[in-house]
């Protein structure tokens, strides 16, 4: 990407900086996502049919073998800087797997430039599910029948769930595969969600013991449907769901989306939903939260339940301008990540002692007691790093409500400022206004040591 020219404007809160910067590029990217293009991915992903992990493999017109294959080669079709490879499992009869099968995911990478190891993920599933009655005839060992019986011959064309999410991660992954990034980013259409989330899984888990750096993980599923199924509309939101507690890394990267969203793509409204997921269910950014890595779910605020996992979910039932709403704002928030220098640190290790390995956090009373003492660390700072901006917010505030330029320091006072009021972080900025995502100060309560009785 060539060199931007950016303007900071700082205006004063309280006291506070506030500062807002816009990068003409990437407002430029974000406007470059094709409605056209992703109505053409969702009616093609349509014509495969059933796309479940059981289907057909050899077919070349029909079934998730031959979806994968499309979805490969489209993703090779954008850029030669785009490295596009199956990721393929061997997984045996299971849960809903009713044999042993070969799942794969298909994922393209575009590499990053100068911290190409620091990566974004842009994630979607294309597999589907047809689910029919209840079998009441399974014997009670069996729940999983139970509760849903799983039809692998019928239509189950899927295009709101979740062929919506896979055509916006493939919609980024080529409106970004002609530029460059500070940061490397996947874009992965995972298979296997409908059973379990098992390619997700099994992706998460292979990333954790690789020590994978990944910042953030931003997961589409269902964002194709503007009308529920009680007649409610809304095309002007989107919600963003994000794991607790509330300055969970999720949390922060929760916080990020709404502001790249405000600052690019204001037209669509992001709701934070401060949970996981919805009630009783999960999605490919679930396996990524257990491998304790940031991620959030994005899910439109109007899911037809009538039309999810039946033959209905039909291009007809799905709105190509609600999914490139959608696609644009992932796009904001993926290349302003991916353009942004790393967070700093905001925790220490203790390295003596009887609390050697527990996590302190970097902020005090100092010496007067009655300041806010905020210390951070950053090894190996960004060239090209302009310094430091802190947040601030009240403990019932959803969102930062106050911002402080601070400029190239580590540490940073305010006067007579209560640590137990206010929830504090820091963020790292450079030169062309590019912001990190917040390292929050954490209060972590103290285990007792076990009081000895007699």
């Amino acid at each position: 990407m060539r060199a931007l020219v950016v303007f900071f404007v700082f205006s004063c809160v309280a006291g506070h900086a506030a500062s807002q910067t816009v990068d003409p590029d990437i407002k430029a990217l974000v406007d470059q996502v094709s409605e056209k293009r992703i109505e053409a991915t969702l009616r093609k992903l349509e014509t495969f049919g059933n796309r479940n992990v059981h289907t057909n493999d050899a077919s070349e017109t029909a079934g998730i073998g031959a979806a994968r294959r499309w979805i490969f080669s489209e993703l090779k079709s954008y850029s030669p800087r785009l490295q596009v490879r199956f990721d393929t499992h061997k997984v045996k009869k299971q849960g809903r797997i009713q044999n042993d099968i070969e799942l794969v995911n298909v994922v393209a990478v575009l590499p990053g430039t100068t911290e190409k190891e620091r990566q974004i993920i842009v994630s979607g599933h294309y597999d589907t599910l047809a689910i029919g009655a209840r079998n009441e005839d399974a014997p009670p060992s069996n729940e999983a029948s139970r509760r849903e019986y799983a039809n692998f011959t019928q239509p189950s064309p899927g295009v709101t769930d979740d062929g919506s999410g896979t055509a916006a991660v493939m919609e980024l992954a080529r409106v970004m595969s002609t530029h460059e990034f500070r940061k490397t980013v996947v874009f992965i259409a995972f298979a296997g969600e409908e059973m379990g989330l098992i390619g997700s899984a099994l992706y998460a888990e292979s990333a954790r013991k690789q020590n994978d750096q990944i910042e953030a993980v931003l997961n589409n599923d269902i964002i194709g449907s503007e009308v529920s199924g009680n007649g409610f509309r809304d095309n002007g939101s989107i919600r963003v769901f994000s794991e607790d507690p509330n300055d969970s890394p999720s949390r922060q990267l929760a916080r990020y989306i709404r502001e790249a969203g405000n600052r690019y793509f204001p037209a669509l409204r992001v709701d934070m939903i401060f949970r996981a997921d919805r009630f009783g269910r999960g999605g490919d950014h679930t396996p990524f939260n257990q491998q304790q890595f940031a991620a959030v779910r994005f899910t439109t605020p109007a899911e037809n339940f009538a039309n999810q996992h039946t033959a209905t979910d039909t291009f007809a039932n799905t709105s190509v301008p609600y999914t490139t709403r959608v696609a644009k704002l992932n796009m904001a928030a993926a290349v302003s990540l991916a353009l942004a220098p790393k967070a700093p640190v905001t925790e220490n290790v203790i390295q003596q002692g009887e609390r050697k390995g527990q996590v302190s956090p970097m902020i005090t009373r100092g010496k007067s007691r009655y300041d806010a003492v905020l210390k951070w660390k950053n090894d190996q700072p960004e060239p090209d790093l302009a310094g430091y901006v802190v947040v601030e917010r009240s403990t019932q505030a959803p969102d930062w409500e106050q911002e402080t330029f601070v400029g190239d320091v580590l540490t940073y006072t305010f006067e007579n400022v209560s640590i137990d009021d206010r929830v504090f972080g820091v963020k790292a900025v450079d030169k062309n206004g590019h912001e990190s995502l917040v390292s929050p100060y954490i209060f972590k309560v103290r285990v007792m040591k076990k009081i000895e009785t007699w």
